[in-house]
């Protein structure tokens, strides 16, 4: 039972609900004396609260982190790291008319038939303030894989709705990302995007898209075969993130117009003499373990559930009714999700190079 902890060497498990408390993440297995500093965990946690723009939900919440256990005079202790954020701005009387009604395309019903009973305010443990404690738990694999193998992990905004960059995987960085509230580092496509969102809002509808995201520097061997392929826990850490319906890792989905010749990567001798890849349509992963290319995958995430036009629905007692939800919402999820997307790459990455530093020594 349960469903709050993911990993197996570097562990994390989430805590807290949307409009209780607080919200945070106990980390474990992390090593010893890797230097940390809550203002890394801050830097991220930046990146993913509500209000920063008018792109996203309006819910004003400084997510400040604090670090409660597990690291002393700037470093980890190897014990377990918790990590909390306390929910300021919870307005959960905006709920109130929606507690014994169906929110359409929401966990309500589900968690309900699941558990008989639910935390209603703003979506309870369902919600996607949830993914803050993902993200205090991705700064620290994050900092981890940086300072371990010179990892780096970086997302951007591909697509809104029909609108799509052309963005040139090897050279994107974080500067260009976030150039823009709507974090597509091409600037035409990001103008497009914005104007895209902003009407959805004043329709009261909100919008969909993708998220792409690479991973540098990753070295080969990470991944384990059969079950515990690496590219089948990144699908799954990310179809674990709120709104996310699809995910494909290298040339993915449009490969398949592609024959075996054309979509095969040739090896050719690397300059440290190990085996590198013309291109890389696998994405840098090979048999479900890494092969050394970048690994590059996509996410699509669906438009947010919750809007202001009036929707057709049922309360408990099977009654339909008309719902025109309140509260704060984002009208796109996208510029939102990116470090969340990144934070959970992160876990997978930190969770396998341990794994692999187990078996290697």
């Amino acid at each position: 039972m349960g469903g709050s902890t993911f990993g197996q060497a570097f562990r994390v498990t989430t805590f807290g609900e949307s409009h209780g408390a607080a919200v945070g993440a106990v980390v474990d297995g992390c090593p010893p004396r890797l230097a940390l500093d809550v203002k890394e965990v801050q830097r991220d946690l930046d990146r993913r609260r509500p209000g920063q723009s008018l792109l996203t939900t309006q819910r004003q919440e400084e997510d400040r982190a604090e670090i409660l256990s597990g690291v002393f005079e700037g470093v980890t202790l190897g014990t377990p790291i918790s990590l909390l954020v306390r929910n300021q701005d919870a307005q959960s009387g905006a709920y109130e008319a929606m507690r014994d009604v169906y929110r359409p395309s929401h966990a309500d019903y589900t968690t309900e038939a699941k558990y008989g009973v639910r935390d209603w305010r703003g979506g309870g443990r369902a919600s996607a303030r949830e993914t803050t404690a993902r993200v205090a738990a991705g700064a620290v694999a994050r900092k981890l894989l940086a300072e371990a193998a010179g990892v780096e992990v970086l997302a951007w905004v591909d697509s809104v709705r029909d609108i799509r960059a052309m963005v040139d995987v090897d050279a994107v960085t974080l500067e260009d990302v976030e150039a823009a509230p709507v974090r597509c580092p091409q600037v035409h496509a990001a103008t497009a995007m914005t104007d895209a969102i902003e009407q959805a809002r004043r329709d009261g509808d909100s919008l969909g898209g993708v998220v792409a995201c690479v991973a540098r520097n990753v070295p080969a061997g990470l991944g384990e075969p059969v079950f515990d392929k690496i590219d089948a826990d990144l699908a799954k850490a990310m179809l674990s993130l709120p709104a996310a319906k699809g995910f494909e890792i290298g040339s993915g989905f449009a490969g398949t117009l592609l024959t075996g010749l054309a979509h095969n990567d040739p090896f050719v001798p690397g300059p440290d003499g190990r085996p590198t890849t013309q291109s890389n349509r696998s994405g840098g992963v090979q048999g479900g373990i890494t092969n050394g290319a970048p690994v590059v995958l996509r996410v699509a995430f669906k438009p947010t559930a919750t809007i202001a036009s009036a929707q057709q629905t049922v309360d408990r007692e099977g009654n339909a009714v008309t719902l025109a939800a309140k509260g704060r919402h984002d009208p796109c999820v996208l510029p939102r999700a990116v470090p969340i997307v990144e934070a959970m790459v992160c876990l997978v990455l930190a969770d396998h190079w341990l794994r692999q530093r187990a078996v290697a020594g």
